[in-house]
Formats: C-alpha cells, sequence, structure tokens
C-alpha cells in the first residue's frame, strides 16, 4: 500500500476537522458534560489497553548508551492504573467550571435601540502541539470539548502508542455522547514535520498552542502561518531586594527553582542586591549545591564574594557567560547575579522582557508596586514563588500553559481563554441613515414642478 505524502494526509485530517467546527460549535453545555463523563469513565474502563500501548512505547526505548539514561527514560515514559485514574478524574475535575462558551461579558442599548452583548463563542479549530505526556492529550481533548472547539493533536513522539490508545478511548466516548467524529483529532505522525504542517495552513486552523521544550516552541512561532498563542517562553527571575527576609528569600528561590526545574515559571535567573548579598548567598548556594545538585552560574561579583566552591561530585559555581543571561534552562541551571541597586535589577529583567514570570522579594511596599507596574511579564508576584504561576492556583481552573507574549490572551490559557468575543446584536429594524435613495427616484423629484 502507497502511504500517503505527509503534507496531504495532514491536510486531509485537517480539512475534515474543519468541516465540523460549526457542528461543534452547536453542541449543549449538558451534552459537553456527559461527553467528558463518558471519557473519564472510558478512560478507566480501557485502562488494560492504554497501559498494554504504554508497553510498546517502553519497548521501543533505544538501549544503546548507559543504562542510566535508559533508566530515566524508563521513569519518563511509563504510566500505571494510578496515572489512568488521575487522567480520568482530571476530566471530570472539568464540570465543576462554568461553561464558557455563550457567557455574556457587556451588554447595553445603542441610542437608534439596539441591544449590544458581547459574548463568548469558540475559537474553532485549535492545533495542540506537544512533546509532553498522556496527561497533555487528555487535558487537550477534555478541554477544547469543554470550549467547543476542534481539537487536532499531535503528542510527544515516545508515547505515540499510548497517546493513540487514549485518543481511540476518548474519542469512542465523545462520538457516543454526541461530539462529531472529527471534534477529536489525532496527528498519528511523530516526525516534526508533521507539527509544522498543523501550523502552516490557516485555511483550516485557527491557532495553535505549543506545550513542551523551547526548541518547539521557537521552531513553531519561526515557521508557523497562524497565530501562536499560550507559548510559555520567555525568562522568569527572583529579585532578592535589600533589607528582605532571609528565610523567606532562600525559601523561595529554592522553591522557584527546584520544586518542578522542568516547568515554564520555574526560575531561571536570581537577582541579588549586594547589601543582602553576603547575608543571603552562602547559605543558599550551599542548599542549591549540595543538597539539590543544582547547576549555579554566577556574575564576577557572585564568584570574586564565594570563589569557586568545591563540592564532592560537583562543579559548584561557574562563570556565567553571556549567553547564559538569556537562556530558558527548564533544567537544574540557574543564574545568580549581584546588582548594585534596585534600577540595575529592573534594568536586567527589562533587558531580557518579555517575562514569564518575575517575582520580588522584598519588605517595601511601594518599591514592590513599582516593580509590578516595571516589569514587564505575564505575571509578577510579591513574596511568593514563580511556580504559583497557573491558572488552577490562582483559582481560574484547568489550563494549557501560559502565555507570555504581548497578545490579550496573556498569562495562564485557561477554559474562558481558549474562547473569543463576539457581539451579538438584537435590533428591531434600525437602518444606517441616510438611508440609500434610488437614483430614479431622485431624478424624478427634480423633474417635479412641485420642488
Amino acid at each position: 500500500m502507497v502511504e500517503v505524502p505527509l503534507k496531504l494526509y495532514v491536510q486531509g485530517l485537517l480539512k475534515e476537522a474543519k468541516a465540523v467546527a460549526r457542528s461543534m460549535a452547536g453542541i449543549s453545555s449538558q451534552q459537553k458534560n456527559q461527553a467528558l463523563e463518558a471519557m473519564a469513565d472510558a478512560l478507566v474502563d480501557q485502562k488494560t489497553k492504554i497501559l498494554e500501548a504504554n508497553e510498546r512505547d517502553l519497548e521501543g526505548i533505544s538501549k544503546e548508551g548507559d543504562k542510566q539514561t535508559y533508566r530515566r527514560a524508563v521513569e519518563r515514559i511509563r504510566i500505571d492504573e494510578e496515572t489512568v485514574q488521575q487522567m480520568g478524574e482530571r476530566l471530570l475535575d472539568f464540570l465543576a467550571y462554568p461553561d464558557p462558551v455563550g457567557e455574556m461579558s457587556q451588554a447595553w442599548m445603542t441610542p437608534d435601540g439596539l441591544h449590544v452583548h458581547m459574548v463568548r463563542a469558540p475559537i474553532g479549530v485549535l492545533g495542540v502541539i506537544s512533546d509532553m505526556g498522556p496527561f497533555m492529550t487528555v487535558d487537550s481533548f477534555g478541554m477544547c470539548v469543554k470550549t467547543n472547539n476542534v481539537c487536532v493533536y499531535r503528542g510527544g513522539a515516545e508515547w505515540l502508542q499510548t497517546n493513540e490508545a487514549l485518543f481511540r478511548c476518548l474519542q469512542e466516548a465523545a462520538v457516543q455522547a454526541g461530539v462529531p467524529e472529527k471534534g477529536l483529532v489525532f496527528l498519528d505522525r511523530g516526525a516534526p514535520e508533521a507539527a509544522m504542517e498543523i501550523a502552516r495552513q490557516p485555511q483550516y486552523v485557527q491557532a495553535v498552542i505549543p506545550r513542551g521544550r523551547a526548541s518547539l516552541r521557537n521552531g513553531l512561532l519561526e515557521h508557523a502561518r497562524v497565530p501562536v498563542i499560550g507559548f510559555d517562553g520567555g525568562l522568569c527571575h527572583v529579585y532578592i531586594d535589600r533589607g528582605a527576609d532571609i528565610p523567606l528569600a532562600q525559601t523561595i528561590a529554592v522553591n522557584a527553582k527546584v520544586q518542578s526545574p522542568t516547568a515554564a515559571n520555574a526560575m531561571d535567573t536570581l537577582l541579588v542586591h549586594k547589601d543582602v548579598s553576603r547575608h543571603l548567598l552562602p547559605g543558599l548556594t550551599r542548599r542549591l549545591l549540595q543538597e539539590y545538585r543544582v547547576v549555579l552560574n554566577g556574575c564576577p561579583k557572585t564568584i570574586s564574594m564565594l570563589g569557586v566552591l568545591e563540592m564532592t561530585g560537583h562543579l559548584g559555581i561557574k562563570a556565567a557567560e553571556k549567553a547564559d543571561w538569556d537562556k530558558k534552562f527548564q533544567s537544574l541551571t540557574m543564574n545568580i547575579k549581584v546588582v548594585k541597586d534596585r534600577q540595575e535589577a529592573l534594568d536586567h529583567i527589562a533587558h531580557y522582557s518579555p517575562g514569564h514570570t518575575d517575582t520580588i522579594v522584598t519588605r517595601d511596599y511601594d518599591f514592590a508596586m513599582q516593580f509590578t507596574r516595571e516589569v514587564d511579564s505575564s505575571a509578577v508576584f510579591i513574596n511568593a514563588s514563580t511556580r504559583l504561576h497557573s491558572g488552577e492556583q490562582f483559582g481560574l481552573g484547568p489550563e494549557l500553559g501560559s502565555n507570555s507574549r504581548h497578545l490579550q490572551t496573556r498569562g495562564p490559557l485557561t477554559l474562558s481563554k481558549l474562547t473569543i468575543e463576539k457581539y451579538m446584536v438584537l435590533g428591531t429594524g434600525q437602518l444606517q441613515q441616510p438611508h440609500p435613495v434610488p437614483q430614479a427616484y431622485e431624478d424624478a423629484m427634480m423633474l417635479s414642478s412641485k420642488f
């Protein structure tokens, strides 16, 4: 059998997805909730098939190289019955959140009697392009069902068999509950070009959402011909101000870096005011190096202050290169810079904007307010970890990442952010004046003796 060329294959899937967007938009809130319940039940009922598919993914892991690399790959890719149970619970959690589609944000009457309403509507066809695990698969399909969007999903190649089994399970349950069959679409090609092809089809796709490593995000941003939303780019800084509470500052810095180093809102650079640096940095760097094995890049002041700390089995603090300050690490690596004053801290953050998340640890309320005004990030925190930047932590519900670009949908990409606003206008025959008069009628008026 001749394989369909990749470009034609992807175009075919997208064309079918576009064709059902209108019927997808018409699904009621009750139907959507029934579909989510059915999808959650199906995950539990078909967990054996899902776990068998995951075993096939595990068998595909290369055994070449050292055992530690292989072991880490197995730990990353393996899922179990508890994982599948959590996926089902995740879908059921969506039921607790109000349906954003049809929600009215404003309403008013114009002087000529038009009733104008701003209501939320689905975006249309969303391409979710991810190199993350099965949880993102379930979240993407579930959130798109909740918001009446058609979801075209391309997941991480390492979970290809697992994701396909999840898709078959979720699609079958959703269709039985009234969701159009092509309302959920899975791209079963692991090649990077397949992901890029989704982002090159503006005639079928309204927007794409990248979820994963910086290379994926930047590649999509470079080649996409459709809007890219949910862009988790941008750096994360923590600035420790003069006079800050030392134990609090240490705890926030450790949490911001180590709690989940691969997260988009994990700290990349720690900025420390010189007046507090000698009290803070020795203890903090010791914890980061000894307890958490963090790789530290330091500015000249940091290096001269602490020296090159040689820890057993660790490189200690290394001199930061110029390119390091512009890196979003998403790993156990970070930068430390001692700044001479507050202005230098603000200037440093501004130079590497737009930011993802930035935090200030301070006791000075007035400067904290200045910091929030001047720092150009999608979220700015005062005395709290950058890791708290998420829809659920903000009480806004589930999210498909967050957006750090200068767009209207900045911050957590929650359910409401997967919709757009449109105007619904009720009239009683209002017309734009002056109303057109036929040319023949005007000529007759001019020739009449009455005028």
